[in-house]
């Protein structure tokens, strides 16, 4: 029989009230001494729960430690368990070290307190990053591994971004070399709703070297001579670290000799002698320049060249226009293409010559105080114009090359140099010519005789038709005015038509009015017929015809024998009338004699 069971039956033997039935002592089977130790021990267990608050920071001590787990005594009814792999940054963890903690779970399914020293120290972590962040105070890290764009840096426990771009002022290729090591670093931002925290390594140096910098640039003068560091190379210059401070080389104040890269000269990281040539008023801008350390070229020139000289140099640069020529270190030459060659036809240097030939050329003009210098190649060769009156005598006849036309005419080369012009009249006695082109082709060899030589202007006047008698001497008397001719209309327009006539090389015109036939109808084109010359032109070549005129010449003349038919039947008339007359006259005069 239980204990309350005896209480009940006690009380209900002694048959005591209701009202003074002591309930608690039979729900709980406890005294009232019982009882009150139980309360008193209930208050010290709960007193001590209350004190542990999720994500509290506390202390305590390793009291053991096993393969796998540290227990960890914090006061508290019970000892927590903390996993090892907590402590991996710690390797030698022992019993008796105070450690931080945090509770993750007040008992687990076995009772057991959980424990958690990753997430104290990550806490307690988070506080210092960002008290270091709005201080600004440096930080050790350590380097952990790489990620994409960056390294992942343990910073008092927290994991942190180091973007590439933020471990050095250099751009950085091997981010392997930086695994392992600790560095110092500067907070740069922190996401606070995703914890993220961004540290910068070149933070630290850039500070140091605004430092530098500012030192360096109250210290920087004209024509200060002060050595640097190749930082970075591009097409038009170099930069040039000079402790702190950028300066840029421009391509042209490398070297005195033509350079067609900068990285022809230097190369990164290779320490060079630089003269400050010009800065901005903050000198941020800094011009530096190499060549202005040794001498200018020109100085060192031999001072015994002379215009007429020959010189020998490499072809370094080439243009349309010419070429220039290195004719000592630093020192070039322009060689116009018009100075490369006799010819008189332009075309572009690259037909001459190429970068990088050996060339031989005579010194035209010397400009030492310009320090300009033009050459020639051509000057090396005969001039053809030499003696060309012996060559090329008025009246001569060659053959010649169409070169080129114009408007006006033709260019002929009769020689490597030596030119002459056909003008577009003196092509053909008799084709009207409207372009050259519609005569002969560029690259056709060409008959010519010398009309005219002009050895100053170095002119030559040349001639093709000439080589031939001009048949418009014929065609005076042929197509004399008057003379009727067999004819095809082989262009009709509004105003004419063109005429030709047996000789393919004359061609008449006839006025619009005048191509009317007898029937009242126009000739057409393609039809054959007869027309009269009206008009003769020798020195125009123009021949004028009409076919109205041949019929109406016809009925003007029927018309004039068909007048002088009765003028000279009213003549015989009257030559009888009067004979009779005289005859009638005489009679009567007998008649009237022998009367009497």
């Amino acid at each position: 029989m239980s204990k309350e069971t005896n209480s009940a039956e006690v009380l209900l033997n002694q048959n005591v009230a209701p009202e003074q039935f002591d309930w608690d002592s039979f729900e709980s089977g406890l005294d009232a001494d019982a009882r009150k130790e139980k309360s008193d021990l209930e208050e010290i267990y709960n007193g001590s729960l209350s004190s542990l608050n999720d994500n509290d920071v506390i202390t305590g001590k390793v009291v053991r430690l096993t393969d796998k787990e540290a227990i960890v005594d914090i006061d508290f009814k019970s000892e927590g368990v903390i996993s090892l792999n907590e402590f991996r940054y710690n390797p030698g963890l022992s019993v008796g070290d105070v450690v931080e903690v945090m509770v993750d779970r007040r008992e687990d399914k076995t009772g057991q307190l959980q424990l958690s020293h990753r997430k104290a120290r990550t806490l307690k972590a988070w506080d210092r990053v960002n008290e270091l962040h709005e201080t600004g105070e440096i930080v050790n890290g350590f380097v952990k591994s790489r990620t994409k764009g960056g390294m992942i840096v343990d910073v008092h426990g927290i994991e942190a971004f180091l973007p590439g771009s933020q471990i050095d002022v250099k751009p950085i290729k091997d981010y392997d070399q930086f695994v392992g090591k600790t560095m110092e670093f500067k907070v740069v931002k922190i996401n606070p709703e995703f914890k993220n925290v961004v540290v910068s390594h070149k933070a630290l140096i850039e500070a140091d070297i605004e430092g530098q910098k500012k030192e360096i640039i109250a210290q920087l003068e004209k024509g200060q001579v002060l050595e640097g560091t190749v930082k970075n190379i591009t097409s038009y210059g170099v930069f040039i670290d000079l402790g702190g401070v950028d300066g840029l080389i421009h391509i042209t104040d490398l070297s005195w000799s033509r350079v067609n890269h900068p990285s022809e000269i230097l190369e990164d990281g290779q320490t060079v002698k630089v003269v400050i040539l010009d800065f901005d008023d903050e000198k941020t801008r800094i011009q530096l320049g190499m060549k202005q350390l040794e001498a200018h070229p020109w100085d060192a020139l031999s001072a015994d060249m002379k215009v007429g000289d020959k010189v020998k140099g490499k072809v370094v640069v080439l243009a349309d226009y010419g070429a220039f020529v290195e004719i000592a270190p630093g020192v070039e030459g322009l060689i116009h293409v018009s100075e490369m060659s006799w010819s008189t036809h332009l075309r572009s240097a690259g037909d001459f010559v190429k970068v990088g030939d050996e060339v031989e050329a005579e010194v035209l003009t010397l400009d030492r105080e310009d320090r300009k210098i033009s050459l020639g190649m051509k000057q090396l060769s005969k001039d053809p114009w030499e003696n060309i009156e012996a060559k090329y005598p008025v009246g001569s006849q060659h053959v010649g090359t169409v070169r080129n036309f114009t408007n006006f005419g033709v260019f002929v080369e009769l020689e490597e140099g030596i030119d002459g012009l056909i003008y577009i009249s003196d092509l053909s006695w008799t084709k009207k010519i409207k372009h050259p082109s519609e005569f002969c082709a560029v690259g056709d060899k060409l008959d010519v005789v010398v009309l005219e030589l002009d050895i100053q202007a170095r002119r030559l006047s040349l001639g093709h038709k000439q080589l031939q008698e001009n048949p418009w001497d014929k065609f005076e008397t042929k197509y004399a005015e008057g003379t009727v001719h067999a004819g095809k209309a082989v262009e009709v327009h509004d105003k004419g038509a063109s005429v030709q006539f047996e000789d393919a090389e004359v061609e008449a015109f006839c006025p619009s009015r005048l191509l009317e036939k007898e029937d009242g109808s126009k000739i057409k084109k393609g039809e054959d017929a007869q027309f009269k010359v009206i008009e003769f032109n020798k020195e125009f070549k123009r021949v004028v015809v009409s076919h109205t005129g041949i019929f109406r010449d016809e009925e003007k003349k029927n018309v004039k024998e068909s007048s002088n038919r009765n003028v000279s039947s009213s003549s015989n008339n009257e030559e009888r009338s009067t004979l009779g007359d005289i005859d009638a006259l005489a009679e009567l005069k007998k008649k009237m004699e022998g009367g009497k």
